[in-house]
């Protein structure tokens, strides 16, 4: 059997793939960004999910695209969910079948 890895928050993207190797901390981000701070330490957290907006900020910043921000968070938002609900899903919701 095996177990399932947790979803990546795009936070831990954020931390790991950007803010280390830059050697910046969120707080340096924020400014950069101009938003507030405690939103970027809660996005690297895993506590917030990343906005157009934000996906916006962090896409021209980083030199990155808004789409991959926003790709990380759509992905951990459907995992998670998958995770969640996906065996009420099945049982609560009808099939359709289509015909060709």
């Amino acid at each position: 059997m095996t177990t399932k890895l947790a979803p990546i928050h795009p936070g831990e993207i954020l931390r790991e793939e950007f803010i280390m190797p830059l050697k910046i901390n969120p707080n340096r981000l924020a400014l950069a960004l101009r938003v507030p701070v405690p939103g970027v330490y809660e996005i690297v957290a895993g506590e917030r999910s990343i906005s157009p907006e934000m996906a916006l900020r962090l896409g021209y910043c980083l030199n990155t695209t808004p789409d991959f921000w926003l790709n990380l968070q759509a992905r951990y938002d459907l995992e998670t969910a998958r995770d969640k609900e996906q065996a009420k899903v099945e049982k609560e919701v009808q099939q359709l079948v289509m015909e060709p």
